[in-house]
């Protein structure tokens, strides 16, 4: 009864691993042919190997002279929109459908660096209103840069008054085309949002070459371009991008949409899409006279097409009132692309006039573009103090000791966009500027910043921004002594290029009246703790 036990349970095991071979065990007594077929199977399958190496062998024997490593000859397939193919020795010239775009074979340089997309391969269409130009126009001169071959058009409603003077701070100024022909039935809104939701298209059709990418902007949009083109570097131009970011209020997101780019804000689309666009987007528009603005327009034909927002936290709507002071000062860790809505918000640099704050951002932009508005946190030990630095705008100094994940967040120095002071507003996390009167910030604006060649480094200082303070009774070291900052860092173009990670500040040092402080990447095991 045992050995029958245990051959019934070899049974339900063999046949549990190999069914195909369990029908052969059937019965005790065929216990004798088993080693025999078993000793066949095994010469079959031995000699089925042996058939197919050799016929592997022989069919790449052919084959042997050629390079399989395909990429020592350049030939990694990436797209390029129809009729815009660039002659390359090396290039396979036969369109490939790939995701949606038409495009070619790109060369081994494209991923080098040496194909990088550049401010020449990017084309501006500025949506703007001849009522408000001749002071509008002052914010487009500050990032215009026509001696690095920028190109874009600014659409105008109606002709404005030109100087000659000014023809190469600005773009290039047209009226944009008839849209009676539109329906437009939204009561709340201006029928001006379709001559802009077509302003893509429209600067497609003036056949510009070499375009990949075209951006969206508002006449009260300012961009920092570098970083603008960073960010498109991260994406392959052959391919359909709607590239943004949403608004700063939730409720404004929730109305119009969470998978929407705000066009004040600025958002880019890559040339394909455009192209792509431009062939049916005045039908599309037909289809929605319902909607408010341009941006959900636009929106609307981009769920048509079946191309998502690709969100980009750098792009700044800014759909609030007040001080930008606790959005800038906890900027995300992220290029800073555009600001918007400057007519709406107070000078991001106190006692001067918008203009002036925004030129005198220029200078850290000038130098470091790619850390301007960064955020690094430390700490002063001695003095149980917390030290963040916002690159090339603020410093601000608070008594005691503050989590970096407290000090991240942006302080509430601002409205929402329906004038009320309600934290749940936002599509972000925030705090109050203070929980408690020792902890409101002192604050040290940029005031100058200079390179200094012998070190390569550059030097800015900051100046205390004189307010009241609510009296504290806590027995420690007062900030209000310092009345000068000053912070050391490197330039770091290639910021971006590695993971997103905030710079770390370390504190030099410290006397009664001044701080020294130095910014830059985080040394190993170096993190914003006490």
């Amino acid at each position: 009864m045992k050995a029958a036990h245990n051959n019934s349970e070899k049974f339900t095991w063999d046949s549990v691993r190999n069914p195909a071979t369990a029908a052969i065990v059937v019965a005790p007594a065929q216990n004798k042919g088993l080693p025999r077929l078993m000793v066949w199977l095994i010469l079959f399958v031995s000699i089925t190997y042996l058939v197919y190496t050799l016929k592997l062998l022989s069919s790449s024997h052919n084959s042997c002279d050629e390079d399989i490593f395909v990429s020592r000859h350049n030939t990694i397939p990436i797209l390029e929109p129809v009729g815009r193919f660039i002659s390359s020795s090396n290039n396979v010239s036969t369109p490939t459908q790939l995701g949606g775009g038409i495009g070619k074979v790109k060369t081994r340089e494209d991923f080098t660096g040496q194909n990088r997309t550049g401010l020449e391969h990017i084309v501006f269409g500025i949506a703007a209103s001849a009522k408000l130009w001749d002071k509008r126009k002052e914010y487009i001169k500050l990032w215009w840069k026509p001696e690095k071959n920028m190109r874009g058009i600014v659409w105008l409603d109606n002709r404005v008054k030109t100087y000659k003077n000014e023809s190469g701070s600005l773009p290039e100024l047209r009226i944009s085309g008839d849209t009676s022909r539109f329906a437009y039935k939204n009561k709340q809104g201006h029928r001006s949002a379709i001559r802009i939701s077509r302003i893509v298209s429209e600067t497609l059709r003036l056949g510009m070459d070499n375009v990949r990418w075209f951006v969206m902007g508002d006449d009260d949009t300012v961009f920092v371009t570098d970083n603008l083109v960073r960010i498109l570097n991260k994406y392959d131009h052959n391919q359909y991008y709607y590239i943004g970011s949403l608004s700063e209020s939730h409720l404004q997101n929730i109305y119009f949409s969470y998978g929407m780019a705000y066009g004040g804000g600025g958002f880019a689309i890559s040339y394909p899409l455009a192209k792509a666009l431009e062939k049916m987007q005045d039908k599309c528009i037909q289809r929605y006279p319902g909607l408010y603005g341009s941006d959900d327009r636009m929106q609307a034909c981009m769920a048509e097409l079946g191309v998502p927002l690709t969100k980009e936290l750098g792009f700044h709507q800014y759909d609030v009132y007040g001080n930008l002071f606790g959005l800038l000062a906890a900027h995300p860790v992220t290029p800073l692309v555009s600001l918007h809505h400057l007519d709406v918000v107070e000078p991001i640099f106190p006692n001067v006039t918008r203009v002036q704050a925004l030129k005198r951002l220029k200078l850290p932009m000038n130098l470091d573009s790619a850390g301007l508005m960064q955020q690094s946190i430390c700490y002063h030990k001695e003095n149980d103090w917390t030290l963040s630095v916002s690159w090339g705008f603020a410093v601000q100094i608070f008594r005691g000791i503050l989590s970096a994940r407290e000090i991240e967040m942006p302080s509430r120095t601002f409205l929402n966009w329906y004038r009320r002071a309600d934290y749940t507003a936002y599509a972000f996390n925030t705090r109050p500027v203070m929980r408690n009167p020792c902890q409101k910030p002192f604050v040290f604006y940029m005031s100058k910043v200079r390179m200094e060649s012998r070190t390569n480094q550059t030097v800015s200082e900051h100046t205390r921004h004189q307010v009241p303070h609510p009296l504290c009774r806590w027995k420690m070291a007062n900030p209000s002594d310092i009345e000068r900052v000053e912070v050391y860092k490197k330039p770091d173009p290639h910021l971006w290029d590695r993971s997103p990670r905030r710079n770390c500040c370390r504190l030099l040092s410290s006397t009664k009246k001044s701080l020294i402080m130095e910014v830059g990447v985080c040394k190993e095991g170096e993190i914003s703790q006490v």
